[in-house]
């Protein structure tokens, strides 16, 4: 019986032997924690056999038996880690939502919502619309990027259906730059079913309607999932209990004697451009000094020079003085 899955168990009905395997109870231990990572403290909260604890949830879970494990890991591992690192973001987080609440944003939209993206929504719905957002920050001397994950009211409250944006569903919104990243719900518009994207007006069309995309996801499965493990891992530095979305590439690094001086870029999709093609990234550096160094060996960024290529293979040189800070 260990190599038959839940949905074969129908065979316990062609002897009364695989009957009684059938309702052994151990067999059912590993189903609960394949498909619902369900621990062996909360079996005994909940004083239930392992059969009756998949019975009921998959009862309650069942069409989104092939997300829910994935994205409950997603999200336990993103509140473990937030909890250590950002523990006032924890208090946004909402709690989840009913089936009943999903279908009635079906109705009020007129479409379908992806089941891996309902799923997500049975464990969190999304976060209140506070600074800092769950989706990352991005901060320059003059502009600050804060992403929330839109609850599912807000997101259907900001539902599109006019040109451009037609049958795309808000995923998150930044309250200082009113920047989103979109789902489409439909393949319309030159857009593939459940791609997720930052939208930017297309300014060399006449039609003011037109749209260009950043794409970031090609579902919510992807985009989410790809996003928190960036998170948990340090893909992602932490200040001031922000998540600040810096990319580090580990090649970039340099060190001098005791001095190693590393690089992260972030693109800001808000304020780029496909047409005409402008791509606006910021860029952070870190000078740490190993933990042998003598205190006279402290330095600090004096000045800088890049060399950057375009599309084109145009070479820019620009040099400026260094960020003098802490």
């Amino acid at each position: 019986m260990k190599f038959v899955n839940f949905n074969n168990l129908n065979c316990c009905y062609l002897s009364r032997r695989l009957n009684q395997l059938s309702s052994h109870d151990p067999l059912w231990k590993r189903h609960c924690k394949k498909y619902w990572l369900i621990s062996e403290e909360e079996k005994s909260q909940r004083n239930q056999s392992w059969k009756a604890i998949f019975i009921s949830t998959y009862s309650d879970l069942g069409r989104y038996i092939r997300y829910y494990a994935t994205l409950k890991k997603a999200w336990d591992d993103l509140e473990k880690y937030l909890g250590q690192r950002c523990p006032r973001m924890i208090g946004s987080l909402k709690e989840s939502v009913r089936e009943e609440d999903l279908d009635a944003v079906e109705a009020q939209i007129g479409c379908k919502l992806p089941d891996d993206y309902r799923c997500s929504f049975r464990i969190h719905n999304g976060q209140k619309l506070v600074v800092p957002g769950l989706m990352g920050s991005m901060a320059l001397s003059n502009h600050y990027r804060s992403e929330d994950l839109l609850d599912i009211d807000t997101a259907a409250g900001g539902f599109q259906q006019r040109l451009g944006l037609k049958q795309c569903l808000p995923l998150t919104f930044c309250i200082h730059t009113g920047l989103s990243q979109y789902m489409a719900l439909e393949s319309v518009e030159g857009r593939n079913k459940y791609e997720i994207f930052y939208q930017c007006p297309d300014q060399m069309a006449r039609n003011p309607s037109a749209i260009d995309m950043f794409i970031t996801g090609t579902s919510y499965l992807e985009w989410f999932t790809s996003y928190v493990n960036k998170v948990v891992t340090g893909g992602y530095p932490i200040i001031r209990d922000q998540i600040f979305r810096y990319v580090h590439d580990k090649e970039c690094v340099a060190t001098t004697g005791d001095i190693t001086v590393s690089v992260s870029t972030s693109f800001l999709p808000e304020l780029s451009s496909v047409h005409p093609p402008h791509y606006f990234f910021t860029y952070r550096i870190r000078i740490e000094m190993s933990k042998d160094a003598l205190p006279e060996k402290a330095c600090q960024l004096d000045s800088r020079y890049w060399r950057i290529t375009n599309a084109k293979g145009d070479v820019e040189e620009v040099q400026g003085p260094g960020v003098v800070g802490k």
